[in-house]
């Protein structure tokens, strides 16, 4: 059974595992413990089971949330979860006072892309050579209707901490 919390300190390495399968310049274990401790960080760890199978993070900053990473393993990916992860990371940004969030994805991750816009981001911009490993740009992304998006999707979704 899959469920989802808010990331605690011990689940640092756990989640770095899935950080490292996921991304080619992936954050330590020590930066995740950090974020674990970090007031304006917001992280959500899923798992099924005992096990950490994917993660979603922001920092909040005033009424706006930067994602700064969501993942799954590679054998939770293509079945719903990136959706309903962050749509958990959506909610408790906003219960922690976001209106607005923004993220950076690459231009040749389309399931990422499709996500996000079935979501409600919108592209507004290009960040030329985001990328450090292979210079690719980055599309930003912006969702400036948190709240309604809240009354709309998060009504049934149980705290991240369950």
């Amino acid at each position: 059974m899959i469920h989802f919390r808010e990331l605690l300190p011990e689940d640092a390495e756990g989640v770095a595992a899935v950080e490292r399968e996921s991304f080619p310049t992936p954050w330590s274990r020590e930066d995740f413990w950090r974020e674990a401790s970090n007031d304006f960080a917001c992280y959500i760890v899923a798992l099924e089971d005992a096990e950490i199978i994917g993660f979603g993070g922001c920092w909040i900053s005033f009424e706006e949330a930067q994602v700064t990473n969501i993942a799954l393993t590679s054998a939770q990916r293509g079945r719903g979860l990136g959706k309903v992860l962050m749509t958990r990371l959506m909610c408790a940004a906003a219960a922690r006072g976001a209106e607005r969030m923004t993220l950076e994805v690459r231009p040749s991750n389309t399931p990422a892309l499709r996500l996000y816009e079935g979501l409600g981001f919108t592209a507004i911009g290009v960040r030329k050579k985001y990328y450090q490993d292979n210079d690719e740009d980055a599309i930003l992304m912006w969702h400036t209707k948190l709240k309604e998006f809240v009354n709309e999707r998060c009504a049934g979704e149980t705290d991240a901490r369950d």
